[in-house]
């Protein structure tokens, strides 16, 4: 094989190698631990929507949501989100 041919196969694994030690010698990321969580799932309706609605709630983050999947769009939309840790707080202190 010629000389002229071999250098751009040089210059790519030199090229290679770089991103390869790069990759290696990054920080690594670490996942978030948190315990496996409980959903409830609950149907209902929205005063102003044809589309049911679908409450799902987080127990172990106390997080609830409501989503409802517009067929024409072919998508799911959240219509609200709420803390109940956060409404609970609020709550006790209106008292």
């Amino acid at each position: 094989m010629p000389r002229r041919s071999l250098r751009p196969l040089v210059f790519l694994n030199a090229g290679l190698l770089v991103a390869l030690a790069t990759v290696t010698l990054m920080p690594q990321a670490f996942a978030q631990l948190r315990p496996r969580s409980t959903y409830t799932m609950v149907g209902g309706t929205v005063n102003g929507i044809v589309q049911g609605v679908v409450y799902i709630a987080d127990e172990t983050t106390n997080e609830v949501v409501a989503v409802s999947w517009y067929e024409n769009q072919k998508r799911l939309v959240g219509m609200g989100y709420r803390n109940m840790t956060a409404d609970a707080m609020q709550a006790a202190k209106n008292r």
